[in-house]
């Protein structure tokens, strides 16, 4: 079992744009392993959560899991169908937990004019309360850059964050729109300003979202982005 001791080790060892973005975890009292192939990622605080990111082939992920995956509030994550193989190859059960999915794209999207980042986030915890109350990304919160938005009559009505991006894959959060102005497109074009400006900086633009929200996924899709259904294990009680 190999440490990887920068983020750079990690990008040499991996191009799954998941671990990818865990290894931002390196600069901030993060650690990475590389066995047989997979790796694995200590983020001690990503997306509010202690996480152990995995990728590779399902027999070194299971040893780096057994090696490194317990601990208090620790959250492996990873694709659910590789999840599901190492299950059975762990010496003692581990259970899945609650699947939602990761969506990512890469290349480049034509930036739409009427979206633009906001100068202050006035006006965005107010529209997240209404429209998105169990937001991931809030204003001021560790993590989250900055903020995305579109106006009508002097009130923000549609919103989207950059939060918690890594050195080659820009994250986008928050997204939002007032239930008042729902239909309308203003969701697309938020997105799609989002993601078109991660794009040009990162490389790489992905997202989290609830595996049940068709919509949302639908929206990400005609952007580009494509989905993967990830989980995490845990030790069985």
């Amino acid at each position: 079992m190999r440490r990887l001791r920068t983020t750079a080790d990690v990008l040499d060892a991996c191009d799954d744009p998941l671990v990818r973005w865990a290894s931002q975890a390196l600069s901030s009292g993060g650690a990475a392993w590389e066995h047989r192939g997979a790796v694995a990622v200590h983020a001690p605080c990503l997306t509010r959560r202690r996480r152990l990111v995995l990728s590779g082939p399902p027999e070194g992920v299971a040893s780096l899991l057994a090696a490194h995956g317990r601990g208090v509030n620790l959250r492996p994550l990873l694709e659910r169908r590789l999840a599901q193989e190492v299950a059975t190859l762990m010496p003692t059960p581990w259970v899945e937990d609650k699947p939602f999915g990761w969506m990512d794209r890469s290349g480049t999207l034509d930036l739409p004019p009427e979206p633009t980042w906001l100068a202050t986030p006035d006006g965005v915890e107010p529209l997240l309360r209404t429209a998105l109350p169990d937001s991931w990304a809030w204003p001021g919160e560790k993590g989250v850059r900055r903020w995305a938005g579109i106006h009508l009559d002097n009130t923000l009505v549609a919103t989207a964050a950059e939060a918690w991006s890594s050195h080659d894959v820009g994250f986008m959060m928050g997204v939002a729109v007032h239930p008042s102005h729902t239909r309308k497109g203003l969701g697309h074009r938020i997105c799609q300003f989002v993601a078109s400006s991660l794009l040009t900086l990162y490389g790489t633009c992905a997202l989290f979202v609830e595996n049940y929200n068709a919509p949302a996924i639908a929206l990400y899709r005609k952007l580009g982005f494509a989905y993967r259904d990830i989980t995490t294990l845990l030790p069985a009680v």
